[in-house]
This record gives structure tokens, sequence and C-alpha cells, in this order.
């Protein structure tokens, strides 16, 4: 029990240093491409075509769990290198300028970092955290990592903020110009982000690993885990999501330069609007978790997942209301932490140990296929229409439609299906992070998720 719960305070604190690094690096990534000049197409599938790179590298991951005979090893080393990558975009920021296929490259290999040690992770945590709590760790966890998210996301956006302010008013007063603090500002937060990776990677060192290897731990292939889509638990909830995921990301990718381009907000009205997302999640995961451990996972899916459908084209009725923007975030926090509590449980449940790490560094492939896709189809609509502002609202009307159509395949398992069951054990409970370290972690960021080692793209507004 002691151990357990050594493991559960370090789970917690190393999802916080992550997240840290997704607050103030991963969520700034398409804003980056548009301050460089890339253009707002490139801006918005940065964070979804080195996916599928991505997606492909990280097939490696369990092969490379076995041969080095440990899911914990390979976590840390995938976490070491995707800190990395933040170097390389400070280097750019600094010199000014960088390549479209070098941004790619870089984008690339921090998402096959991320899915690579989130495929282990997920099997490695499973014998960390026992199922009877499994549920409240979850959500503790969530609105932890959702809080310093949001803190981080914040503070660099106040951040660019000043310097867009700066770089403004050194333009109009014909002084100044060779300086760029817009770009210096990237990059120092940049070097933040692989700070906070660096960090996460050495938590992840101080877990325990009673499990280095599931027993009798099995590959299943793709064409295996194809004719289990409509046969088996596992199968429709991955056959679901998939779906699910392509059809939000027709929008989902184009909201930042919508937000920046189109809408023309500063970025201090931006990160508010990104934070409020955050807040919802945050403020709602504590219930959120409640209503799992009373109903069951597969309800709290279905909800969401109906609740999210609407979500893309409310933007299109409320875009020049920001008071209604700022409502409909809140609502978008909400199901999206929702929608990701409760497919998470239900993986853990529905996989078993023995196929978990295989099973989901394939179901990375299709899910990363599935978000090109569905990018590349919000692309095409948004380039056709000459990146108008009435392409933006078609894009963002597709995506709820699509959203729609994918509730069908939910239905059976809301009715025949299992859920997740998963109670709290009595008696135990998750403990809080310690006083020095609360107080530390607030006065170092402000004043708070394919995450956690697993990461995916931004998709709370809408």
């Amino acid at each position: 029990m002691r151990q357990t719960r050594r493991d559960i305070s370090w789970s917690v604190r190393e999802g916080t240093a992550n997240s840290i690094m997704v607050g103030i690096g991963e969520t700034y990534l398409p804003a980056f491409v548009l301050a460089m000049g890339l253009g707002q197409t490139a801006s918005g599938l940065i964070v979804t075509i080195p996916l599928l790179a991505g997606a492909v590298i990280q097939l490696i991951s369990p092969l490379a769990v076995t041969a080095i005979g440990s899911h914990k090893k390979w976590v840390v080393g995938c976490a070491l290198v995707q800190a990395c990558v933040f170097l390389g975009l400070a280097i750019a920021a600094i010199a000014g300028t960088i390549g479209t296929t070098a941004a790619f490259l870089l984008a690339s290999i921090y998402w096959a970092c991320g899915m690579a040690g989130g495929s282990a992770w997920n099997t490695w945590i499973t014998t960390l955290i026992p199922e009877r709590i499994r549920t409240r760790f979850f959500s503790t966890r969530g609105r932890w990592i959702q809080g310093s998210t949001m803190m981080a996301f914040i503070v660099a956006g106040l951040a660019l903020k000043v310097a867009q302010d700066s770089d403004a008013k050194a333009t109009t007063n014909a002084t100044d110009l060779a300086a760029n603090h817009l770009l210096t500002t990237f990059a120092v937060l940049f070097v933040i982000a692989f700070a906070a990776r660096i960090a996460s990677a050495a938590m992840l060192a101080q877990k325990s690993e009673p499990v280095p290897l599931p027993p009798h731990q099995r590959q299943v292939s793709m064409a295996q885990l194809f004719m289990r889509l409509r046969r088996s638990s596992d199968g429709k909830l991955i056959l679901y999501l998939v779906c699910a995921q392509a059809a939000t990301q027709v929008a989902a990718p184009f909201f930042t330069p919508f937000m920046l381009r189109q809408m023309n907000l500063d970025y201090g009205t931006y990160t508010a609007l990104v934070a409020t997302a955050f807040m919802g999640r945050v403020l709602f995961l504590p219930l959120l978790g409640r209503q799992v451990e009373k109903y069951g996972a597969n309800k709290l899916l279905l909800a969401c997942g109906v609740a999210m459908a609407p979500m893309a084209v409310l933007w299109v009725v409320a875009y020049d209301n920001l008071p209604a923007l700022f409502f409909l975030q809140v609502l978008s926090g909400v199901v999206w932490g929702g929608f990701e509590l409760a497919s998470s449980l239900l993986i853990y449940e529905r996989v078993i140990p023995a196929e978990r790490t295989s099973i989901l560094t394939t179901y990375n492939l299709s899910h990363a296929s599935a978000l090109v896709i569905g990018s590349l189809v919000g692309g095409v609509v948004l380039e056709a229409m000459g990146e108008s502002f009435q392409g933006y609202l078609v894009i963002f009307a597709l995506s709820s439609i699509l959203r729609t159509l994918t509730i069908t395949l939910l239905l059976p398992a809301a009715q025949h299906g299992v859920h997740a069951e998963v109670r709290p054990l009595r008696g135990t409970r998750v403990p809080r992070l310690p006083r020095a370290a609360r107080e530390s972690a607030l006065r170092e960021h402000g004043t708070p998720a394919a995450p956690e080692p697993k990461s995916w793209p931004h998709r709370d507004a809408g």
C-alpha cells in the first residue's frame, strides 16, 4: 500500500510537469507556425499531418519494449527525446526562420515519442494502480493535469501578448525594427517546455515497475484488430474513437487560425478563450468521475459523444458574441473532459494487459490516419474557399454533421455492452501533492489533457 501511494504521488507530479510542457509549448505550435510566416493552412495542419509520420515511427514501440524488457525504460527514453524537440524549436525561433519541412519534421518526432511512450505508459500504469481506485485516480490526476496545462497556457499567452504589443509599438514608432520580441518569447517558452519535460522524465523514473512485461505478452496485427472492429467490445470502442476523432479534426486544427486571423483576436483574448475550456475540465472532472462510478463509463461516453456533436457548428452562430463563446468553451471543456475520462477507462477495461501495448500502438496509427484524413478534408475545403471566413464556417458545420453520424456506432454498446464498474477501494484515497510542492508550483507557474506521455492535438475549441 505504501508503494502504491508513492507511485500515485509521482504519477500526479510527472503528469503535472508534462502538462506544463503541453500548455506552454505544444498548444502554441500552430501560433508559432503563423508567427514564422508559414501560413494559415500550415498552422492548422502542423498538429495533424505530423501525427501520421509519428504514428508510423511509433509502430516500433512493442518490439522496442520487448527488446529493452521494460515499459518504464521505454517511456522515460521517449520523454527525453520528446523534450529535445523543443530545443530545436527554440533555436528556430532565435534564428527567426524555419522551413515548412523542418517544422513538420520536428512535430513528427514530437508526436512519435508521445504516442510511442503513451502506449507503453498505458500498460505500465495499470500495474501500479489497483482497478478499484482507478476512476478516482484518473479523475484526480486529470484535474491536476488540466489545471497545470491551463496555468501554463495562460502564462505563455500573456507573455506572447506583451511581446506582440511591444512589436506593434516598435513598428509604429519606427524604432527597434530589428527586434522581434514575439519570436524571442517563443524561444523562451520552448526552453521552459524542454525543462518541464525533462523534469517529467525524471519523475517517471522514480516510479516502480512491478511487472516490466505482462506475462504472455503478444502482438495483435493490424489485420487481427480490423477483424475485431465490429465483433468485440474492444474493437467497437476503437472504431468509434477513430471515427469520432476524424469527424472532430475536420474543424479542430483550424480554430487557432480562425481566432487569430479571421476574428483578429489578440493573444490575450485567444488565451482566455482556450483557458476557459481547461477551467471547465478542472472544475467538473470530480463530478464526471462520480458519474462514472454511479452509471458506468459507457453511458458517460455516449452522453459526451452526443453533446460534442453540435459544438463546432455553434461557433457559426456565436462567433461574434464573446460572452457566448466563453460559455461554449466551458461546456466544451466539460464534454471533452468526460469523453477522455470515459474512453481511457474503457480502454483499460476492454483491452487485456497482454495485448494492450500492441493494440494501442496500432490504434495510434489508425487514430493518426483518421486525424489526418479529417484535417485534410477541412484543409481542402478551406483552401478551395480561399481561406475565407465563409470557408471556416463551412468546415465547422461539416464537422458537427459528421460527429452526429458517429454516434450510431455507440448505441449498440450503450444498450448491450459492458460498462466500467470501477469503484473506489474503501479506506484508500488518492493523495494530494505535498503542500510544499503545491506552493512551489503556484509560485513558479502563475499563482494549473494521446496524452500524459500520450499527447493529442488540442481540440477544446469546439
